[in-house]
């Protein structure tokens, strides 16, 4: 995997920050009461797309939230665009992952618990 550059890191930056407070206002509407962290922002080297990896509590809404959020695509997007449209050129493509990493470090835990 090749490395961000300073521009690319920024950006991701910029998003994360924008997304994390975008999704605390709907999560009260959209998501009743669900906890979304936006763990991290990886962008192309085009600035053109951008692969948001969320962190969704409690793990039985996952599936519930990831159709929300994708139905909601646009508008997400749209209202990153009025938040961050003045620092970028282009407000790239949002493609929304569950992160699972903290899952994957409990399973590795109670395997080595045994």
């Amino acid at each position: 995997m090749e490395t961000a550059t300073p521009r690319q890191n920024k950006v991701a930056r910029l998003i994360q920050k924008d997304l994390a407070e975008m999704l605390q206002v709907y999560a009260r509407s959209w998501f009743q009461g669900s906890l979304i962290t936006v763990t991290i922002v990886r962008i192309s080297p085009d600035l053109s797309v951008a692969k948001v990896y969320l962190s969704i509590f409690p793990d039985s809404k996952k599936d519930e939230i990831m159709k929300t959020i994708q139905a909601h695509n646009k508008e997400i997007r749209f209202q990153l665009g009025q938040r961050i449209g003045k620092q970028v050129r282009i407000i790239p493509e949002l493609i929304f992952n569950v992160d699972d990493s903290l899952e994957y470090l409990e399973n590795i835990e109670n395997l080595l618990k045994k």
